[in-house]
């Protein structure tokens, strides 16, 4: 999750890379988000919408992306740390073209509507930081909990949506928490969960995500950011005896070369490569899962 360890390795690998942060702000406002991501291919021509889903703390405004005709099983997206914005809803969109109907989520409703944070800005900025770390914060396992429920209950209620096959999940960052606790909020409708340099999924805390794992029953993919494992390298084995114990398959791949934050086209750390591999590990999976 992004904190003071991994902004320091992101700032080491700006300098050896010979980029200033305000550097990186220019270039990524100006490349445009929907060039920087590969085309589908086969793409399905989607239709999408801003929509507000009603939880129990409020109302929160999502994106809601899928294909213009037909009905297709469902994707909840978590965002990283800086929240829904247009590299998420790319990433969305991408999906959506993939043929399935996609659900990308402010998890900061209950403080501001999306985006909270500006084109081109990083975790690396100080402003950055004192706008989400408080937001952030102010979630936890219980919220996150709540939300769940909420996001998963409004996708059953979509016509684009197959309700006959189960539900996919994603998370990047402090979404990947999310993740894991999406699917033992709703096992019965969860069938697909895949995290991306996710943060605190093992931890010693009472409310760790990794001791939910027996009372899900979803496929799981964990791609693990090089300096995450470096810095927390048995958090990767302690997912993979709880999930070999539960026997719930799972993927679980420390991706070489790769910063936290590697995998949103917009990130200070985009590795484009590996990015594209953690992108098809998750197609197969939902294709597996989602059946």
């Amino acid at each position: 999750m992004c904190d003071e360890v991994t902004q320091e390795d992101v700032d080491d690998f700006l300098n050896r890379s010979g980029v200033t942060r305000r550097q990186f702000g220019k270039l990524s406002a100006a490349a445009g988000l929907a060039m920087m991501l590969p085309r589908v291919a086969n793409a399905q021509a989607v239709t999408k919408t801003d929509v507000d889903v009603t939880t129990p703390d409020g109302v929160a405004d999502c994106y809601f992306v899928h294909p213009s005709s037909g009905q297709h099983p469902a994707v909840l997206i978590w965002p990283d740390i800086l929240g829904l914005r247009p590299a998420f809803e790319a990433m969305g969109e991408r999906l959506a073209q993939s043929g399935y109907s996609v659900l990308v989520v402010n998890p900061f409703y209950r403080d501001a509507r999306s985006p909270v944070v500006g084109e081109g800005a990083s975790f690396g900025q100080p402003e950055t930081r004192e706008i989400v770390l408080p937001m952030a914060r102010n979630l936890n396992a219980e919220t996150h909990f709540t939300d769940a429920r909420a996001f998963v209950s409004f996708l059953d209620q979509q016509a684009a949506v197959d309700t006959s096959r189960r539900i996919g999940t994603t998370g990047y960052c402090m979404g990947g928490p999310m993740v894991m606790r999406t699917v033992a909020a709703v096992p019965d409708r969860l069938g697909a969960g895949a995290t991306f340099h996710g943060g605190g999924l093992a931890t010693d805390a009472d409310d760790s995500p990794h001791l939910l794992i027996p009372n899900t029953t979803a496929h799981m993919l964990h791609c693990v950011a090089a300096n995450d494992d470096e810095n927390d390298p048995e958090a990767k084995t302690t997912l993979r005896e709880a999930y070999a114990a539960a026997g719930i398959p799972a993927e679980i791949e420390v991706y070489d070369g790769t910063m936290h934050g590697w995998c949103p086209p917009d990130s200070q750390v985009y590795n484009e490569a590996q990015a594209e591999r953690a992108w098809s590990r998750l197609l197969v999976l939902l294709e597996s899962a989602l059946a």
